[in-house]
Formats: structure tokens, sequence, C-alpha cells
């Protein structure tokens, strides 16, 4: 293995666990929950995500083989850490407020639960709404 993909994966390596070691310290300092969210969040996605950009590279410099599952579990952590977050964010705030101090939707579609136009209850929707 080159000196040069060695000192990439190495680099890689630094970023991911600073990014680990940022976020496990933001998740002791911040107070509360909304704000502690915020770190182990980013910590999963640049630590977890570098430490892994690491590995594909060290597996494709030194073995020449592009191995697909640090890139699909990459993409796993890169879609399902904010979705969670986000979850938990939403569950945290239904929690934490009466029904009446919780914020209005103002959207329309499936997150708002809003049937389409011209359905009825209890009637299936024309099949071009769905």
């Amino acid at each position: 293995m080159s000196i040069l993909a060695e000192a990439i994966v190495s680099a890689l390596i630094i970023i991911g666990a600073v990014f680990l070691l940022v976020g496990s310290w933001g998740m002791i300092r911040m107070p509360e929950l909304m704000t502690r969210l915020h770190a182990p969040t980013k910590a999963t996605t640049l630590g977890v995500g570098g430490t892994l950009l690491a590995s594909i590279a060290y597996f494709l410099a030194a073995e020449g083989v592009f191995s697909i599952h640090e890139l699909l579990i990459s993409m796993f952590l890169f879609l399902s850490a904010p979705i969670t977050a986000h979850f938990l964010a939403k569950a945290y705030m239904h929690s934490r407020l009466k029904a009446g101090e919780l914020p209005r939707p103002d959207g329309k579609g499936w997150s708002t639960y809003d049937k389409p136009a011209g359905v009825e209850s209890g009637e299936a929707p024309p099949r071009d709404t769905l």
C-alpha cells in the first residue's frame, strides 16, 4: 500500500474519531434532551461515516477489493440517524407540550392525515390520488 493511501486512510480515521469525540463530549455537556440530541446525530453521521470511508479506502488500496458492505452501512447510517433524531424530537415535543400548545400542521398530505379531495369516509380513494 502506498504512502498516499496510508495517509488518506489515517486522515479519515482521525477525522472520524474527532467527530465521535466531539459528539460524545457534546452529549455530556448539553443541558437538555433537545440540545443533546444534535451531538450524537452528527457524531454518528460524520464520525462513523468517516471511519467507514477509511475502511473502504484501506481495502481498496491494500487488497484492490471494493467492499459494498461499508457503503451499504454508510447509506443506512446517513438515512437512519436524521430520521431517528426527528422521531425522538417529535416524541419529546408531544410529551412535554399540552395539546393546545403543539404547533398546528400547515402542510397538506399524508403527514397531516388529510383525506384526498373528493373522498368520503369509508370509500377507497380514487386511483390517481395514490
